[in-house]
């Protein structure tokens, strides 16, 4: 491969030369509840953050990663979503089954949608992918009996986890919390071992360059449905999350709007680094909920900074700053 290519081959194992950045953010996170308040802040949007953080990393393995420009994840978010609360109202009063079985559903059907969505690329993969959330979005909007229509999802709630005999995790905001950046550990981790192995390093490269790939014999779409199909079942995850956080949800979790948020996030943090997107996450819904009380035009504050980021951070904020640490 190119000089460039091989170089990139290299980003996902980036982070590694920043524990101490990563350690720094865990304790920042595991003791979020005790200073939030005094930064003005709330158990509820540290939670939302995590959720969304979590949403953006599953679509940047996709978009940063292996290159494929998705506008239609929240199909997967909101399936998550809806998996999770129908268990809860129908099945066992069970947290970790309703999001098991929240995961599963969106990540099972990213997996059989995966094959067709990357046999094309480009403008139409993105076109396909928009397609696709538009059809989840209206089934949802009409399968009244099932998702509520408009009006959502309700008669479910967080339960208590009983973890041991006599030790009960209670989700309330603090626990949701925790319940929360639970998740988000495990699907950073996974998404950490997944991108700095072999595999990961394919992905990559078959973002940097699919003709070459494809003359040397690899089957470059068999990779590309693989990296879809694992961003699908961390989005689910994610969107099972933020049905509990709720305790509702509704076909505006599916919209490709919210496809869009998703993609401004990762933009906004930075595509190419591992932890871009949960500071594209952080930047979002804190502007999103601060701007949201001073004005009902809180979207052009939105769109406002991501011009400015683009313009200015064409890397995203976390690629700016690692374009700063190197040529020091």
């Amino acid at each position: 491969m190119k000089t460039s290519t091989s170089t990139s081959l290299r980003t996902p194992a980036a982070p590694n030369r920043g524990p101490l950045g990563t350690l720094a953010l865990a304790v920042l996170l595991l003791t979020a509840p005790a200073w939030m308040p005094y930064v003005g802040g709330y158990n509820d949007i540290a939670s939302r953050v995590l959720i969304y953080a979590l949403a953006a990393m599953g679509l940047n393995l996709l978009l940063g990663f292996t290159g494929g420009l998705s506008f239609g994840h929240a199909a997967y978010f909101g399936l998550g979503a809806y998996g999770v609360g129908l268990m809860l109202k129908y099945g066992p009063p069970s947290i970790p089954l309703a999001l098991l079985c929240g995961t599963l559903l969106g990540g099972i059907v990213a997996t059989i949608l995966a094959p067709i969505v990357v046999r094309r690329r480009g403008i139409y993969f993105a076109m396909i992918t928009i397609a696709i959330g538009q059809l989840f979005y209206f089934v949802a909007i009409r399968w009244q009996s099932v998702t509520g229509g408009y009006d959502g999802l309700t008669g479910f709630t967080r339960h208590p986890i009983h973890v041991l005999p006599g030790l009960t995790w209670t989700l309330d905001s603090t626990g949701f919390y925790y319940l929360a950046l639970a998740c988000f550990a495990v699907g950073a981790a996974v998404l950490w071992i997944l991108l700095n192995s072999p595999l990961g390093h394919m992905f990559v490269a078959v973002r940097e360059n699919q003709k070459r790939l494809t003359f040397l014999g690899v089957k470059v779409q068999r990779y590309a449905a693989i990296s879809f199909a694992i961003s699908g079942f961390i989005v689910a995850l994610a969107g099972g999350l933020n049905a509990l956080l709720d305790n509702f949800t509704s076909p505006n979790s599916m919209a490709n709007t919210l496809s869009g948020d998703f993609v401004i996030i990762a933009v906004l943090g930075g595509m190419r680094s591992f932890w871009g997107p949960f500071v594209g996450a952080a930047i979002f819904v804190l502007v999103r909920d601060y701007a949201s009380n001073m004005t009902s035009n809180w979207m052009s504050v939105i769109g406002l900074i991501f011009v400015l980021s683009v313009l200015f951070f064409p890397l995203g904020i976390m690629g700016f700053l690692h374009h700063r640490s190197t040529k020091k």
